[in-house]
């Protein structure tokens, strides 16, 4: 959801909830001799509004999180696949090459093969598996090559084993959703909570609307916030292939 569509939502929710509590206060107005607030009322509203701010904080939390989870097995994945890419200059001539290849093979199937997999939130195939499998086998050097040669193919298996952690760690980060319990309360709470703003008689509309407009378009904007942080790998706030591109140009 763009910018722009997130906008009209959060206005459209605002002056919505302001035409009904301009038909409430035309179909029920308040009366000269009635209590403009009830201490029952406002309690209830009160303990509503203060479990729904924990609602909300629960809910950011958890979707920033994974979303934050998500950017740093990105990095850590680019990262040693960087590293490998440059080790490959200590491996025998015969090595360098096809471990280079293969390198920028599997940077450029994660940004243009996963990527959209996953903020599609799509099961992603084996295919990034076997490219790993190739750069194994790329960095694998015979008994008769050089000492010097065989330390630099164990640091580029070490390096391979963080890549082969951070991307199960990325798999993992793709398919994190929000608990439906959250959503449930999420949405029930935001409902309770402009219920409740019915409850008072507010003698003056223009104060009231400009609450209900105030209240109901921010939790619009909160709600939708959390839904695009609830894809670590969407468009608008997901984590980018950034790292990918800036190492291998993908």
């Amino acid at each position: 959801m763009a910018l722009f569509e997130t906008l009209v939502v959060v206005l459209g929710v605002a002056f919505v909830a302001a035409l009904a509590v301009l038909v409430k206060t035309r179909l029920f107005p308040v009366g000269e001799d009635e209590e403009p607030r009830e201490d029952v009322a406002e309690y209830i509203a009160m303990m509503v509004s203060v479990l729904y701010a924990v609602v909300l904080g629960l809910c950011l939390v958890s979707v920033w999180d994974t979303r934050s989870s998500a950017a740093d097995h990105v990095q850590a994945e680019a990262s040693a696949l960087h590293q490998t890419y440059l080790l490959a200059d200590a491996l025998p001539a015969d090595r360098r090459q096809p471990l280079r290849d293969t390198a920028r093979s599997y940077a450029n199937h994660v940004v243009d093969v996963e990527w959209p997999a996953m903020a599609a939130r799509e099961p992603l195939d084996t295919s990034g598996w076997t490219l790993l499998e190739q750069l194994r086998r790329a960095s694998e050097v015979s008994d008769s090559d050089k000492v010097s040669e065989h330390i630099a193919a164990q640091e580029v298996l070490a390096q391979l084993g963080y890549v082969d952690d951070a991307r199960r760690g990325r798999e993992a980060a793709a398919q994190e959703r929000l608990s439906p319990v959250l959503w449930t309360g999420l949405l029930i709470g935001g409902a309770l909570t402009l219920a409740f703003m019915f409850l008072f008689g507010i003698k003056k509309s223009t104060t009231h609307v400009v609450m209900v407009m105030g209240l109901s378009g921010f939790i619009a904007f909160t709600v939708l916030l959390i839904h695009q942080l609830n894809s670590p790998f969407g468009e608008m706030l997901g984590a980018t292939p950034d790292a990918f591109v800036r190492y291998f140009g993908a």
